[in-house]
């Protein structure tokens, strides 16, 4: 069955089974191989990616959930949170193995993008369901303040 999906702002057509999971369309079919494969059950953080700006686990969620919403993964990903996160990772030099990386990123970006100056506490429960087998949770957080750091606070409307 064939369906299209809005993958990194640009529109992909599948031939696949509605109920495959997303990140096999993603790694398997559009060749984008930054989302990784953890443990297949939503635990691990590893498939992170954004629909519609939130962090989702591509790993159960199935093609068909997500048609007609914005899929965004690591390739894709060119928000100034974005951006400032990946710098923080590499000048902080944050993986070790590099396996969970992306899916961290995605989900500091949209911690971020939500709350563009968290505490620790913030940053521990945004990052909670992202496990890194190398433990390098300190320097994540870390890289976390420092991406803040360089990003403009938003000006909310009062």
């Amino acid at each position: 069955m064939a369906l299209t999906l809005s993958v990194n702002g640009q529109p992909r057509e599948l031939d696949v089974d509605p109920q495959m999971p997303l990140l096999w369309a993603l790694r398997d079919h559009l060749q984008l191989t930054g989302t990784k494969f953890g443990c297949g059950m939503a635990l691990c953080g590893a498939c992170t990616v954004h629909v519609d700006g939130q962090p989702t686990r591509s790993c159960v969620t199935p093609v068909s959930a997500v048609q007609g919403k914005n899929i965004t993964t690591i390739e894709g990903l060119a928000t100034p949170a974005g951006k400032a996160l990946q710098n923080a990772w590499v000048e902080l030099n944050v993986p070790q193995c590099g396996y969970c990386q992306s899916g961290q990123i995605m989900s500091a970006a949209a911690l971020l993008a939500d709350n563009p100056r968290p505490s620790d506490e913030e940053i521990d429960a945004a990052m909670s369901g992202n496990i890194c087998r190398c433990a390098t949770y300190a320097r994540i957080r870390a890289a976390i303040h420092q991406a803040a750091d360089t990003l403009p606070v938003a000006v909310t409307k009062g």
